[in-house]
């Protein structure tokens, strides 16, 4: 299994232990408040889209990455979303971990 399966396994896991926010509106408003630790976006989201979230978290200092399609995040979340935000701080570094090597 590699580092990019694992990630997605990791993300499937922090939606369950109710850690993950995901929908745009939420995660700006989550950002907004600092509470989201990790930003992950879809590559092929829309430009506006995709402005608008790396603006607000470029901003406010969150990381934000676009590794992912729509489908693989759907898929780990459950749920289907462009964009989750991860709220808690270990599975966050975990996950920037995962994705950097």
């Amino acid at each position: 299994m590699n580092n990019r399966e694992k990630a997605l396994n990791l993300l499937g896991m922090a939606t369950r232990a109710g850690k993950i926010v995901s929908g745009e509106g939420l995660v700006l408003q989550d950002i907004r408040a600092r509470k989201v630790q990790l930003v992950l976006l879809a590559e092929d989201a829309s430009a506006n889209t995709r402005k608008k979230l790396t603006d607000k978290c470029s901003h406010y200092q969150i990381p934000c990455y676009s590794l992912f399609t729509q489908t693989e995040i759907s898929q780990a979340i459950g749920k289907t979303r462009m964009v989750c935000g991860v709220k808690d701080k270990g599975f966050a570094e975990k996950l920037r971990e995962l994705i950097s090597s």
